[in-house]
């Protein structure tokens, strides 16, 4: 009896001592970031959340996250908007509808698809899905050129809607893999109970499975969306940067924080090192931010966690 209380004592005081580890190395990050951006914010001739301008290796330096911000969050969100419908369909027909051997190839294949580096999804968006975007984006510049998103006079294949196409097949598989995880945790007996009173699949999906896994479904989403945020190489890969906010995603160019430090960080000086830190330090505030409010929704559906 002794033995296993020091044991649990040892065990609380471990998952107590992760935690504050996390939050410690959290705020050094933050402590870091801030530290090495407060000289370059300083020089900046510009304002840093309003201007589109990124040339903080001038003279003097001027530089702003606008654009950045906005390729960023655009096309993250898009990417899930993508991604989440379909990641939730493969879930539900991997754990209800396909029969068990195939199930479990397919919930193979599709963990293996989340474990792809993503140079790879850069260079295959570079070499052969950028080069079918561009009959897709006319496609949708005619149909729905009345939407200011789809609108544009010049819709091409290095676009912000291409990179989110990349982004959204990037994150199909951890979507998908965390829905299922959750599908398969739904009570048996909830299952059992609504196909006995006659409901179609369908309808035991509806009404027993989606509210019980409702929390885990955007917690997948929110993970997903993390992803994509801090998504680097395969953005890089496929977005042709051109200055300025242009609201037209299916038009060539455009930016996002990581894309823009990973093609910068070489040819940038000491401001220009302190400036894509300061954007990096905005990135990692919207991750914290959209995490938080994630962690906000789901609590709001404990009964279910």
């Amino acid at each position: 009896m002794s033995t296993g209380r020091f044991g649990d004592k040892i065990f609380v005081s471990a998952a107590r001592g992760s935690g504050i580890l996390v939050l410690a190395l959290m705020a050094a990050i933050a402590v870091f970031l801030v530290w090495k951006a407060i000289p370059a914010l300083q020089d900046n001739e510009a304002n840093f959340l309003t201007s589109e301008t990124w040339n903080p290796n001038a003279t003097p330096p001027k530089f702003g996250i606008a654009q950045l911000a906005f390729g960023t969050i655009v096309s993250s969100l898009l990417a899930m908007v993508i991604a989440t419908p379909v990641a939730i369909g493969i879930a539900l027909f991997i754990s209800f509808y396909s029969p068990r051997r195939l199930a479990s190839g397919l919930g193979y294949v599709v963990d293996l698809l989340a474990a792809v580096p993503s140079i790879v999804y850069g260079l295959w968006g570079l070499a052969f899905l950028s080069k079918h975007m561009e009959g897709i984006s006319s496609f949708l510049n005619g149909a729905l050129g009345w939407i200011p998103i789809f609108g544009g006079d010049s819709p091409g294949k290095n676009s912000i809607f291409t990179a989110s196409v990349v982004l959204a097949i990037m994150i199909l598989p951890i979507i998908s893999s965390i829905s299922r995880e959750v599908f398969l945790q739904v009570p048996q007996a909830n299952v059992e109970a609504a196909l006995a009173l006659g409901a179609t699949r369908w309808e035991m999906i509806r009404l027993s499975v989606l509210p019980y896994g409702r929390s885990g479904m955007i917690g997948a989403s929110m993970l997903g969306l993390g992803r994509a945020m801090g998504e680097t190489i395969a953005v890089a890969m496929v977005l042709t940067f051109v200055p300025g906010i242009n609201i037209h995603l299916l038009e060539n160019g455009g930016s996002t924080f990581a894309a823009n430090i990973a093609n910068s960080f070489a040819e940038a000086g000491v401001t220009g090192r302190g400036a894509l830190i300061a954007s990096g330090l905005v990135l990692f505030l919207i991750t914290l931010v959209v995490n938080m409010a994630a962690r906000a929704v789901v609590a709001r559906r404990k009964e279910f966690v």
